[in-house]
Protein backbone atom coordinates (compact mmCIF):
# COMPACT_ATOMS: atom_id res chain seq x y z
CA UNK A 1 0.00 0.00 0.00
CA UNK A 2 2.79 2.38 0.96
CA UNK A 3 4.69 1.74 -2.32
CA UNK A 4 1.60 2.36 -4.44
CA UNK A 5 1.72 6.04 -3.49
CA UNK A 6 5.16 6.40 -5.09
CA UNK A 7 4.52 4.40 -8.26
CA UNK A 8 3.72 6.33 -11.39
CA UNK A 9 0.45 5.38 -13.00
CA UNK A 10 0.93 3.34 -16.17
CA UNK A 11 0.39 5.38 -19.35
CA UNK A 12 -2.76 4.56 -21.28
CA UNK A 13 -2.79 6.89 -24.30
CA UNK A 14 -0.13 7.43 -26.95
CA UNK A 15 0.35 10.98 -25.71
CA UNK A 16 0.99 9.74 -22.17
CA UNK A 17 3.48 7.17 -23.42
CA UNK A 18 5.29 9.81 -25.47
CA UNK A 19 5.39 12.24 -22.52
CA UNK A 20 6.65 9.52 -20.16
CA UNK A 21 9.34 8.41 -22.59
CA UNK A 22 10.49 11.97 -23.25
CA UNK A 23 10.67 12.65 -19.51
CA UNK A 24 12.38 9.42 -18.46
CA UNK A 25 14.07 7.96 -21.54
CA UNK A 26 12.76 4.57 -20.40
CA UNK A 27 13.09 2.15 -23.33
CA UNK A 28 10.50 -0.18 -21.79
CA UNK A 29 7.91 2.60 -22.12
CA UNK A 30 8.95 3.21 -25.72
CA UNK A 31 8.79 -0.53 -26.37
CA UNK A 32 5.23 -0.74 -25.06
CA UNK A 33 4.20 2.24 -27.17
CA UNK A 34 5.85 0.85 -30.29
CA UNK A 35 4.30 -2.57 -29.74
CA UNK A 36 0.86 -0.99 -29.90
CA UNK A 37 1.62 0.25 -33.43
CA UNK A 38 3.93 -2.48 -34.71
CA UNK A 39 1.32 -4.00 -37.04
CA UNK A 40 0.73 -0.61 -38.65
CA UNK A 41 4.47 -0.08 -39.11
CA UNK A 42 4.88 -3.54 -40.61
CA UNK A 43 1.95 -2.97 -42.98
CA UNK A 44 3.40 0.36 -44.17
CA UNK A 45 6.84 -1.16 -44.64
CA UNK A 46 5.52 -4.21 -46.46
CA UNK A 47 3.37 -1.99 -48.68
CA UNK A 48 6.46 -0.10 -49.84
CA UNK A 49 9.18 -2.73 -49.72
CA UNK A 50 7.08 -5.71 -50.93
CA UNK A 51 9.34 -8.16 -49.11
CA UNK A 52 8.51 -9.78 -45.79
CA UNK A 53 12.08 -9.95 -44.48
CA UNK A 54 12.90 -6.39 -45.54
CA UNK A 55 9.70 -5.17 -43.88
CA UNK A 56 10.62 -6.95 -40.63
CA UNK A 57 14.12 -5.46 -40.73
CA UNK A 58 12.60 -2.02 -41.32
CA UNK A 59 10.35 -2.44 -38.27
CA UNK A 60 13.40 -3.12 -36.11
CA UNK A 61 15.44 -0.25 -37.59
CA UNK A 62 12.54 2.12 -37.08
CA UNK A 63 12.39 1.27 -33.38
CA UNK A 64 16.09 2.09 -33.08
CA UNK A 65 15.49 5.36 -34.92
CA UNK A 66 12.62 6.26 -32.59
CA UNK A 67 14.91 6.03 -29.55
CA UNK A 68 16.51 9.31 -30.60
CA UNK A 69 13.87 10.86 -32.87
CA UNK A 70 11.09 10.81 -30.31
CA UNK A 71 13.20 12.75 -27.84
CA UNK A 72 14.13 15.37 -30.46
CA UNK A 73 10.67 15.97 -31.89
CA UNK A 74 7.59 17.24 -30.12
CA UNK A 75 5.03 14.71 -31.36
CA UNK A 76 1.34 15.52 -30.93
CA UNK A 77 -0.29 12.74 -32.97
CA UNK A 78 1.97 9.73 -32.52
CA UNK A 79 0.25 7.32 -34.89
CA UNK A 80 0.21 9.67 -37.89
CA UNK A 81 3.75 10.83 -37.10
CA UNK A 82 4.94 7.20 -36.90
CA UNK A 83 3.22 6.43 -40.19
CA UNK A 84 5.13 9.30 -41.84
CA UNK A 85 8.42 8.22 -40.28
CA UNK A 86 7.91 4.64 -41.50
CA UNK A 87 6.91 5.82 -44.97
CA UNK A 88 9.94 8.12 -45.26
CA UNK A 89 12.26 5.38 -44.02
CA UNK A 90 10.96 2.99 -46.67
CA UNK A 91 11.23 5.62 -49.41
CA UNK A 92 14.85 6.18 -48.43
CA UNK A 93 15.52 2.43 -48.60
CA UNK A 94 13.93 2.25 -52.02
CA UNK A 95 15.84 5.28 -53.22
CA UNK A 96 19.08 3.62 -52.14
CA UNK A 97 18.17 0.66 -54.32
CA UNK A 98 16.97 3.00 -57.12
CA UNK A 99 13.94 0.78 -57.54
CA UNK A 100 10.95 2.65 -56.21
CA UNK A 101 7.87 1.27 -58.01
CA UNK A 102 6.25 4.71 -58.38
CA UNK A 103 9.44 6.04 -59.93
CA UNK A 104 9.00 3.22 -62.43
CA UNK A 105 5.44 4.37 -63.02
CA UNK A 106 6.70 7.88 -63.69
CA UNK A 107 9.41 6.86 -66.10
CA UNK A 108 8.40 3.50 -67.57
CA UNK A 109 7.74 3.23 -71.30
CA UNK A 110 4.10 3.03 -72.17
CA UNK A 111 4.55 -0.17 -74.19
CA UNK A 112 1.98 -2.39 -75.85
CA UNK A 113 0.49 0.45 -77.88
CA UNK A 114 -0.22 2.69 -74.89
CA UNK A 115 -0.36 6.44 -75.22
CA UNK A 116 2.87 8.12 -74.17
CA UNK A 117 1.11 11.22 -72.80
CA UNK A 118 1.80 9.77 -69.41
CA UNK A 119 5.53 9.83 -70.04
CA UNK A 120 5.45 13.61 -69.75
CA UNK A 121 5.38 13.01 -66.01
CA UNK A 122 8.92 11.72 -66.28
CA UNK A 123 10.07 15.25 -67.02
CA UNK A 124 9.06 16.25 -63.50
CA UNK A 125 11.21 13.59 -61.88
CA UNK A 126 14.68 14.44 -60.66
CA UNK A 127 17.00 13.14 -57.98
CA UNK A 128 16.89 13.70 -54.25
CA UNK A 129 14.22 15.67 -52.44
CA UNK A 130 12.34 16.54 -55.63
CA UNK A 131 11.87 12.84 -56.44
CA UNK A 132 10.48 12.21 -53.00
CA UNK A 133 8.07 15.15 -53.38
CA UNK A 134 6.95 13.86 -56.78
CA UNK A 135 6.40 10.38 -55.36
CA UNK A 136 4.41 11.78 -52.45
CA UNK A 137 2.24 13.83 -54.80
CA UNK A 138 1.76 10.84 -57.06
CA UNK A 139 0.69 8.65 -54.15
CA UNK A 140 -1.83 11.28 -53.06
CA UNK A 141 -3.18 11.63 -56.61
CA UNK A 142 -3.40 7.86 -57.00
CA UNK A 143 -5.80 7.79 -54.04
CA UNK A 144 -8.12 10.29 -55.77
CA UNK A 145 -8.65 8.10 -58.84
CA UNK A 146 -11.73 5.92 -59.32
CA UNK A 147 -11.20 2.46 -57.83
CA UNK A 148 -11.00 0.71 -61.22
CA UNK A 149 -8.26 3.02 -62.50
CA UNK A 150 -6.33 2.90 -59.23
CA UNK A 151 -6.50 -0.90 -59.15
CA UNK A 152 -5.35 -1.29 -62.75
CA UNK A 153 -2.49 1.21 -62.34
CA UNK A 154 -1.37 -0.45 -59.12
CA UNK A 155 -1.39 -3.96 -60.60
CA UNK A 156 0.16 -2.95 -63.93
CA UNK A 157 2.88 -0.57 -62.74
CA UNK A 158 3.54 -1.29 -59.09
CA UNK A 159 3.09 -5.06 -59.19
CA UNK A 160 4.26 -5.25 -62.82
CA UNK A 161 1.45 -7.52 -63.99
CA UNK A 162 0.69 -7.93 -67.69
CA UNK A 163 -2.55 -6.72 -69.26
CA UNK A 164 -3.80 -10.30 -69.26
CA UNK A 165 -2.88 -10.79 -65.59
CA UNK A 166 -4.66 -7.57 -64.63
CA UNK A 167 -7.76 -8.62 -66.57
CA UNK A 168 -7.73 -12.06 -64.97
CA UNK A 169 -7.18 -10.73 -61.45
CA UNK A 170 -9.80 -7.97 -61.64
CA UNK A 171 -12.41 -9.66 -63.80
CA UNK A 172 -12.35 -6.77 -66.30
CA UNK A 173 -12.01 -7.60 -69.99
CA UNK A 174 -8.83 -6.62 -71.81
CA UNK A 175 -10.39 -3.53 -73.43
CA UNK A 176 -11.59 -2.30 -70.01
CA UNK A 177 -8.13 -2.80 -68.51
CA UNK A 178 -6.49 -0.79 -71.30
CA UNK A 179 -9.12 1.91 -70.98
CA UNK A 180 -8.74 2.13 -67.18
CA UNK A 181 -4.96 2.33 -67.56
CA UNK A 182 -5.12 5.04 -70.21
CA UNK A 183 -7.69 7.09 -68.31
CA UNK A 184 -5.92 6.50 -65.00
CA UNK A 185 -2.61 7.76 -66.37
CA UNK A 186 -4.31 10.82 -67.87
CA UNK A 187 -6.15 11.59 -64.61
CA UNK A 188 -2.99 11.06 -62.59
CA UNK A 189 -1.10 13.44 -64.88
CA UNK A 190 -3.87 16.07 -64.55
CA UNK A 191 -3.95 15.74 -60.77
CA UNK A 192 -0.18 16.10 -60.49
CA UNK A 193 -0.12 19.13 -62.80
CA UNK A 194 -2.65 20.89 -60.55
CA UNK A 195 -0.53 20.39 -57.44
CA UNK A 196 2.23 22.90 -56.69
Amino acid sequence: MFLKRFRRPKPTTDAEYVATYRATGDLAVLGELYERHMELVYAVCYNYLRDEDEAKDAVMHLFEQLVTDLRRHDVQQFQSWLHSVARNYCLMQLRKKQAHPLATLLTQDAGEGESDDFLLLADAVSDGAELEEDLTRMEACLQTLPAEQRTCLTLFYLEQKSYTDVAHQTGYDLKQVKSYLQNGRRNLKLCMSKQP
